[in-house]
């Protein structure tokens, strides 16, 4: 990790830029992939498959008797902290859905608005070099909550064409059957448009690399809904004197592991503290079986010391993680002044891998600065807000020459006439 000292503000712009790819060839090679989908539909999906995840798929939907094995195979101790972190992920969410609330604006002038399920969704779920289960949790608990009419599920296979065991268990908890072993831009395609065997849906959500987010990207440029453009993992820590150097370390590794174009950022109290966390990195990478994707993603890694406090906190909110640490003794005081994170862990002992898998909140978050004006997914994100509104003569009375007022000044004429000619009546 390169290492900065109080760096100017005016610094921090191209100090925080995070490692991306050449935009132009990557949609160039993205859009092929889709409008490959788009026009042959099962067959280019298959083909894809086999160059991207080098595997042969006949059959793209998973049977019910691989479900069945999937359960058999998984041990019990992961089906149980699978059922354990859905049911706090439950609790989490249930708490989010709002009931209508009639509002009188002006008398005989009633407004209201209601949570309508997306009739169709797609989920996401990156396998690669991780199977990401847990974000199955993520996506489908709270789709089930409101009520999603119809919802899918797309994973890659592996190179004997099947999916994880904990993907399918964790499908089948969720109430999810409709799953289909396809990734990568292949499988944003044919979410997107449909093909023979995968349905074409409303929103698609969940995180993936480059490519995926690039894909969901394009097909929301053709009225598609995604629910953000999420990308590579991220984590920010920061860490004052009172922080535990191992801690840290374990923290910036966990997030440093997912893949090679990752990005974790230590902005610290003191150079001795980057020091010690160094230390402890280059310990405790040693030990990991992704030794080799994190170190890469620590090549695109900094830390920064920042000895002015709310300055660290500024340059923070100018990063805008996916997850923020503040791993600081007065880490609550801290946290009201964050304005841009996906998710903040407060104190020494709430590292961001609970949330990734069991705190209850959700996981699927904002990456690449978008944290600046996206929030993560909720129970809102499966839902369409419909606004309601019921006039009685008596509302429309008192209400009729303020509308009529205003389209006159618009000059539309026709908008005015739709309430002169009730009041005639």
């Amino acid at each position: 990790m390169k290492i900065y000292i109080n760096p100017d503000r005016k610094t921090w712009n191209e100090l925080l830029k995070r490692p991306v790819a050449d935009a132009q060839a990557l949609e160039q090679t993205v859009r092929k992939v889709l409008d490959a989908v788009k026009a042959e539909g099962d067959a280019a999906i298959r083909r894809f498959t086999l160059q991207f995840d080098k595997a042969t798929v006949d059959d793209l939907l998973v049977s019910e008797h691989e479900f069945i094995k999937a359960e058999q195979a998984l041990p019990a101790s992961l089906k149980e902290a699978i059922l354990q972190a859905k049911n706090n992920i439950e609790a989490f969410h249930k708490k989010q859905w709002q009931e209508p609330e009639l509002i009188e604006t002006m008398p005989g002038v009633q407004c209201w608005r209601k949570n309508v399920a997306i009739g169709k969704v797609g989920l996401y779920i990156p396998g690669g070099t991780a199977p990401l289960f847990s974000t199955i949790l993520m996506l489908g608990v709270p789709a089930k909550l409101v009520g999603c009419g119809e919802i899918i599920l797309c994973s890659p296979p592996d190179r004997e064409g099947s999916l994880h065991p904990a993907i399918l268990f964790a499908a089948r908890t969720v109430g999810i059957t409709k799953v289909f072993r396809v990734g990568g831009v292949q499988a944003i395609g044919a979410m997107a448009y449909g093909t023979s065997s995968i349905p074409a849906v409303y929103k698609i959500f969940g995180p993936g690399n480059q490519y995926v987010t690039c894909a969901k990207q394009l097909v929301q440029q053709e009225g598609l809904a995604i629910d953000m453009p999420a990308g590579p993992s991220e984590v920010a820590v920061y860490a004052d004197t009172s922080a535990n150097p191992a801690f840290i370390a374990a923290d910036l590794l966990s997030q440093a592991e997912h893949g090679i174009d990752s990005q974790v950022l230590l902005v610290a109290a003191n150079a001795a503290l980057v020091t010690e966390v160094e230390k402890e990195i280059g310990k405790q990478l040693q030990l990991l079986p992704r030794k080799d994707i994190a170190a890469r993603a620590l090549e695109n890694s900094k830390s920064i010391v920042m000895e002015d406090e709310t300055q660290a906190i500024d340059l923070l909110n100018e990063y805008a993680a996916e997850h923020l640490i503040l791993a600081t003794a007065n880490a609550a005081a801290w946290a009201e002044k964050v304005i841009n994170a996906g998710s903040v862990f407060l104190g020494h002992y709430s590292p961001e891998s609970v949330g990734d898998y069991a705190s209850g909140t959700n996981h699927t978050l904002p990456t690449n600065g978008y944290a600046r004006a996206y929030s993560g997914v909720s129970l809102d994100s499966f839902v369409k807000k419909i606004t309601f509104q019921q006039l009685s003569e008596t509302g429309l009375k008192n209400i009729g020459n303020t509308v009529m007022t205003m389209a006159a000044a618009e000059g539309l004429e026709a908008h005015a006439n739709a309430v002169r000619v009730r009041l005639g009546k």
